[in-house]
């Protein structure tokens, strides 16, 4: 059963620091494009904001498998959850 994020504090802070710096990247991005910047340059930061993300994505995966895969193949679900990882990771 989904249930969130675990609530270590270090690792939510983690997350949320992450997010907060690629919304950063992404208000640049945005500034950026209301100035008329040089498209490459927006760009560069466009690829900052991806970076940023894939990045926050990967520490969060990591997390889920060490957490609650574990546990869910502690408890018999091992085919559910490999299903569910597959699932997202097709839709990279």
């Amino acid at each position: 059963m989904p249930r969130g994020i675990p609530k270590l504090p270090s690792f939510k802070q983690n997350i949320l620091h992450r997010l907060k710096i690629t919304r950063g990247h992404l208000n640049r991005v945005i500034d950026m494009v209301e100035s008329d910047r040089y498209c490459i340059d927006i760009v560069h930061q466009s690829m900052a904001v991806q970076a940023a993300l894939k990045k926050t994505d990967e520490v969060i995966l990591k997390n889920h498998m060490e957490t609650c895969v574990a546990d869910a193949i502690g408890h018999g679900r091992k085919n559910e959850v490999i299903a569910e990882i597959v699932k997202v990771l097709e839709k990279k």
